[in-house]
């Protein structure tokens, strides 16, 4: 039910800034939560980045606390998670992801992924 597209992956220099998007298509009203998660080259499993609830709080796991903050925009159906103070150790894909409230079954919905790689 709920589609997200992410965007603004790409390469960036040690010490540097992204900022990725993902535009999804549930309501507000409709979610738990929205956040991020990313995969580690060699690593098979998905780790937790930060996430938002529909209250506006947000957790953000220890290796990225301090440096990334992720931010809603309601109106425009978007999330965003800004990356500061990169590191080597954030190349990852990371994957957007929607958890839906639990009137609609707590589904976690997730987009296609998009490349972050810091690198000199």
């Amino acid at each position: 039910q709920v589609q997200l597209v992410e965007s603004g992956g790409g390469l960036v220099q040690p010490g540097g800034s992204l900022r990725l998007s993902c535009a999804f298509s549930a309501t507000t009203s409709e979610l738990y939560a929205l956040g991020w998660y990313r995969q580690t080259p060699g690593k098979r499993t998905r780790d937790i980045v930060a996430f938002i609830t529909s209250g506006g709080m947000t957790n953000y796991a220890d290796p990225v606390m301090g440096r990334f903050t992720i931010s809603r925009d309601n109106a425009k159906n978007t999330v965003y998670l800004q990356m500061n103070s990169l590191k080597p150790e954030d190349t990852a894909v990371y994957y957007c992801y929607a958890e839906m409230d639990w009137t609609m079954g707590s589904r976690k919905y997730w987009g296609q992924g998009t490349q972050v790689t810091v690198s000199s």
